[in-house]
């Protein structure tokens, strides 16, 4: 009998038609040969994408309403903000417990315990003006929460707080001394805690002036993050319900643990809903967090078997998610840290980065460069990092087409203008070239940080006339500038994979690459040189212009190479890492 295929939560920053880097690109075509495999993907993003871009997966991103994920399933692809489902409306009653009016029969005893203390005249109890009333009894509050840490004698008193706090206890809401303190304090502050809180101000970790002071006098940081974590969950739910505030609490702790180093700030962060960019701008360790919290709320409920993560926005999600859920995470470094910044790494993403790889239960690695950079650099072990190259989509239909007419021949840059992709050693490699050949121009297709560096570079070696920059592609212009190619040159310094080489030689181009890249793993008809050797890549860049036979002979071998380079074979390694990762989980269980 045949296993069951595992069924997939797969998170990820982007999805075309969106930023066609290798990313998105590689999350694409991943997830259609997964489901030609009859695996069933759910895809969560952080932004909304076209449906008929993702007909092939259930496509869960940020709903209309305030916090209802919206579906775009394989049925529904045609709509592109897919089909609004709020969760927690259906789930355990949550919409009903914020009716209004709902009787608080804790907050009623706790009045009436309050009122024979003798603190009920600076107190009220009804509408929105609980606090201002409050503030003249807060030191005198303060106080009171004070001896309380140390034990309440007074029976009213005593009895009041308990009854407040014992189904929090129970429910294991929260964990701190501190955290009981701030309960206390807010017991004796008002009758009823949520009227305490204007809606929104806990979660920019801020509260009204008059009482933050002392709610928070004496906590460490840890255990105000705590008494946050709590109190975030009072103001989304009340106290009415313990259980709901419990798996709240459970959810932000999670997803405070995956990402410290946002301290909390995703918490104001709402996920816009729509069809729209992920992108890599603003705070984005915010915003990992604030797609974590999104994840874990609106997938904490599917069946799945296996969460896969796609590099460091999307960790944090997975750790929360898996530790809610108790199911094996496996994730998928596209790059590190050191690819993206050399020796001088961002700490708060490097963290995130090894968290990640140490939490997952299996490693995927885009190649042994990257799979050694893991060992090396984030002490992960070799056994559990696994190899999977990345594919290529050939479209028979694109290929061949006829090159627009020219003179001159065309060595094409494609891919992010980043110092990772060594776009400096191009010009430099193009300005010798030029030095023995005239009929040649450089095209440069992309965009990014190093751009108007690449241009003023080009411009001081007195060959800006020679080297075109098209800015972003997207589209159609994709295979048309790879037609229009007569070589595709890729000088990264440090490549983890590199999926353009492949589909250059998908479009019948040559190819020159970085031997500090993943791809050159796996090509064998391609040129290699190291991306600081600019006399080796010119001297190559001119032997593959000026002899067409030497042209021909690495098209068509490559052309052949890479047809057996496919999503297909990556997607069944996929599967069989998630087994494993299954089976590992399993197994621990058993022991």
């Amino acid at each position: 009998m045949t296993a069951r295929r595992p069924k997939v939560v797969m998170l990820g920053w982007e999805f075309p038609p969106f930023i066609t880097g290798g990313l998105g690109t590689a999350c694409h075509g991943l997830t259609k040969a997964l489901a030609g495999m009859d695996v069933d993907v759910t895809f969560v993003l952080p932004k909304g994408v076209r449906g008929d871009e993702a007909s092939h997966v259930d496509l869960v991103v940020p709903g209309h309403g305030a916090d209802a994920p919206s579906i775009a399933t394989r049925s529904t692809a045609g709509d592109a903000s897919g089909l609004a489902q709020d969760r927690r409306a259906t789930d355990r009653g949550i919409a009903a417990r914020r009716a209004a009016g709902m009787p608080d029969t804790n907050a009623r005893a706790a009045a009436a315990a309050l009122a024979a203390a003798g603190l009920h005249g600076g107190l009220n109890t009804g509408g929105g003006g609980g606090l201002s009333a409050a503030a003249g009894s807060i030191s005198g509050a303060h106080a009171l929460g004070a001896r309380s840490a140390r034990g309440i004698t007074d029976s009213a008193l005593g009895k009041s707080i308990r009854m407040i706090a014992a189904p929090f206890l129970a429910s294991g809401a929260y964990t701190s001394a501190g955290a009981r303190m701030v309960l206390e304090r807010i017991a004796l502050a008002s009758a009823a805690p949520q009227r305490l809180l204007r809606p929104g101000a806990l979660s920019s970790e801020t509260l009204p002036e008059e009482l933050a002071p002392e709610l928070f006098a004496d906590l460490d940081d840890n255990a105000r993050q705590e008494a946050l974590t709590m109190l975030e969950a009072w103001e989304r739910f009340g106290t009415d319900d313990p259980a709901a505030v419990a798996e709240m609490v459970e959810m932000v702790r999670a997803v405070r643990a995956a990402v410290p180093e946002s301290n909390g700030r995703g918490a104001a962060l709402a996920l816009k809903s729509g069809t729209g960019t992920p992108d890599y701008s603003g705070d984005l360790l915010a915003q990992s967090e604030a797609y974590a919290r999104f994840v874990v709320e609106s997938c904490r409920d599917r069946d799945f078997d296996v969460i896969h993560a796609h590099d460091w926005l999307t960790y944090p999600a997975g750790i929360a998610l898996a530790r809610v859920t108790g199911k094996p995470l496996v994730v998928h470094v596209h790059s590190t840290e050191f690819d993206r910044s050399g020796e001088h790494v961002n700490q708060a993403v490097y963290n995130i980065e090894r968290r990640g790889m140490h939490a997952a239960v299996r490693v995927i690695t885009v190649s042994m460069l990257t799979k050694n950079i893991c060992a090396n650099r984030y002490s992960v072990s070799p056994a559990k990092c696994e190899v999977v190259y990345n594919g290529v989509d050939l479209d028979p239909k694109a290929v061949g087409l006829s090159t627009i007419g020219r003179r001159d021949k065309i060595v094409l840059y494609f891919g992010r203008i980043t110092m990772q992709k060594g776009p400096e050693y191009f010009v430099q490699a193009a300005k010798r070239v030029l030095e023995k050949m005239d009929d040649v121009k450089f095209v440069v297709a992309g965009s990014g940080d190093q751009a108007q560096s690449m241009i003023q570079l080009a411009a001081e070696l007195g060959i800006g006339h020679k080297v075109l920059f098209t800015g972003f592609l997207r589209g159609k212009d994709i295979p048309r500038v790879f037609n229009m190619a007569d070589l595709y040159v890729m000088p990264s310094v440090s490549e983890p994979f590199g999926i353009a080489p492949l589909e250059a030689l998908g479009h019948r181009v040559p190819v020159l690459i970085s031997r500090q890249s993943g791809v050159s793993e796996v090509l064998v008809n391609a040129l290699k040189v190291d991306f600081w050797d600019v006399e080796d890549m010119a001297n190559k860049i001119i032997a593959v212009l000026r002899h067409p036979p030497l042209q021909r002979t690495l098209t068509d071998h490559g052309f052949d190479e890479v047809r057996g380079i496919t999503w297909d074979g990556a997607a069944k390694k996929c599967v069989g890492v998630y087994q494993h990762a299954i089976d590992d989980v399993r197994a621990h269980a058993r022991r």
